[in-house]
């Protein structure tokens, strides 16, 4: 299990532990919330499982070393982030009609990209899309509700994380 809580004081800034290691993470600039809406920028007060991701081979071979399903991010993949389109929360190719997050980045958060279950399954519209956890920007900023650590960290962690691992959020 991989337990998530925010620093006292910094409500988008907090700590990850794995067994007795822990880490610093950023989280969503909405803090943590019990009701995720889309668009609130927060990070969903939840246990999620780790589905299975998405790295970068031109960046983030380490990708690889993992029990995770993890497929490598090519140029023409996004994710959509419209309610009320039907693949509302899912990953489509790019170009897309609808609003849609480009998972290939310029900023590299996604060189390693892990998709957590939040509002997969079932999937309710306007619960909340693209709850990621994936690599920080510097200085830990907040990011739109996932939970972000250094490319440090996501490398250590990547060998121990499997499908059966969940990130649970706390206060």
């Amino acid at each position: 299990m991989l337990l998530v809580r925010a620093k006292p004081g910094n409500q988008s800034k907090g700590f990850l532990q794995a067994g007795n290691l822990v880490f610093p993470c950023a989280l969503g600039k909405g803090g943590i919330s019990a009701n995720k809406r889309e668009g609130d920028g927060a990070t969903p007060l939840a246990s999620m499982r780790l589905l299975g991701g998405y790295f970068r081979n031109d960046h983030f071979a380490k990708g690889r070393k993992t029990r995770l399903p993890m497929a490598p991010i090519g140029p023409d993949l996004g994710w959509c982030e419209v309610p009320e389109d039907r693949n509302y929360n899912r990953p489509v190719r790019i170009p897309y009609g609808a609003s849609h997050e480009r998972m290939r980045r310029d900023d590299r958060l996604y060189d390693a990209c892990l998709v957590l279950d939040w509002n997969i399954a079932p999937r309710r519209r306007g619960r909340g899309s693209a709850i990621f956890f994936h690599l920080a920007r510097p200085g830990f900023t907040p990011t739109l509700g996932c939970v972000a650590v250094t490319a440090r960290t996501m490398a250590r962690l990547l060998p121990l994380l499997s499908g059966r691992t969940v990130l649970k959020v706390v206060r």
